[in-house]
């Protein structure tokens, strides 16, 4: 025997053990001092039989099936079915609007204007759009008017022609009327633009014309305090917090009994009379030019769409035209 059997032991010189099988104890210590257990263990049932095994009392099938299970569709259990939703259960997780309505915006307080960024940016471009078309409009009308004023040969070719005057009246009204009645025509480009050109030349060569009769320094002195009334009422318009266009109403009315004043003036031929229907006229354009410069902004009681550029440049360009014929007229008469 190994060295290490024979450690593991505890002894040498022992004869090997038996082969088996063994008989059920107690056994007896050979050698060392092991202790004897405290009751016999009891004996295997043994022996088995070596086999084939009997099938015994077991059914030989077939077997009946498992159960009593319910076959399928199962019922669902109480938990999922759909719950109503109760209107006034505000508290209810199933009411929550967490997902929907997100966290609260800064735009809902009071302190910050109720536009988005995106729309103050459309309404710029909007703003930027109509003043350009305005400068435009009014560099070709007071071209025309520089060349019939400061040009003999032109000056003296519209008062022997007076009745283009007429013509390009009708050809100016016809474009007004299309332009301000129109609304779908007007938003459609290019012929927006088109129509608003024809305006802008016919107008152009009436206001020449009226002031090829005046002469030349009425003419510049009408032209340096229209520019200085424009700019100051266009420039107040968008500063001031007091909303001219709720007045537009009444500003109408006006215009009416300045029409029918006008009618008037026809029959009676009075210098003072003259002036102070062109003080009239004058002031009450200018009115009309505030309220149309604030119509641009967006941020009073009534605003523009931002699809009426070309329609917002007309009233601009009408208004601005008017103011400085009635400045004209005034100095004219004002110098007679």
């Amino acid at each position: 025997m190994s060295h290490e059997k024979s450690f593991l032991v505890g002894g040498e010189g022992l004869p090997p053990p038996p082969a088996g099988p063994f008989p059920p104890g107690p056994y007896p210590a050979p050698g060392l001092p092991y202790a004897a257990p405290a009751a016999p263990y009891p004996a295997p049932p043994g022996p088995y039989p070596a086999g084939p095994y009997p099938a015994g009392p077991y059914p030989a099938g077939p077997y009946p099936p498992p159960g009593p299970y319910p076959q399928g569709p199962y019922a669902q259990p109480p938990y999922a079915q759909p719950q109503p939703m109760v209107p006034g259960d505000q508290d209810s997780p199933l009411h929550s609007t967490y997902h929907e309505d997100g966290p609260p915006s800064y735009y809902d307080n009071q302190d910050f204007p109720s536009v988005h960024w995106d729309d103050k940016s459309v309404r710029q471009a909007f703003i930027r759009k109509v003043f350009l078309v305005l400068t435009v409009q009014l560099s070709v009308t007071f071209a025309f008017v520089a060349a019939f004023t400061f040009f003999k040969g032109v000056k003296g070719f519209v008062q022997r022609n007076v009745w283009t005057y007429y013509v390009s009246y009708a050809v100016f009204f016809i474009s007004l009327i299309v332009l301000s009645c129109c609304g779908d025509f007007r938003r459609k480009h290019p012929w927006n633009l088109v129509a608003l050109s024809v305006l802008t030349l016919s107008l152009s060569y009436m206001v020449g014309m009226i002031a090829s009769f005046y002469n030349t320094d009425a003419v510049i002195m009408a032209v340096g305090i229209t520019v200085v009334v424009c700019f100051t009422v266009v420039i107040f318009s968008l500063q001031t917090k007091y909303d001219f266009t709720s007045c537009r109403g009444v500003l109408i009315i006006c215009l009416v009994v300045l029409i029918l004043f006008s009618i008037l003036l026809i029959f009676i031929r009075n210098r003072i009379m003259d002036i102070i229907y062109a003080s009239l006229g004058a002031l009450l354009f200018t009115c009309f030019l505030a309220v149309d410069t604030q119509l641009i902004l967006g941020n009073k009681q009534l605003a523009l769409s931002p699809e009426e550029y070309v329609f917002a440049a007309l009233n601009l360009y009408t208004d601005i035209i008017n103011i400085f014929l009635y400045i004209l007229a005034i100095i004219g008469r004002a110098k007679e």
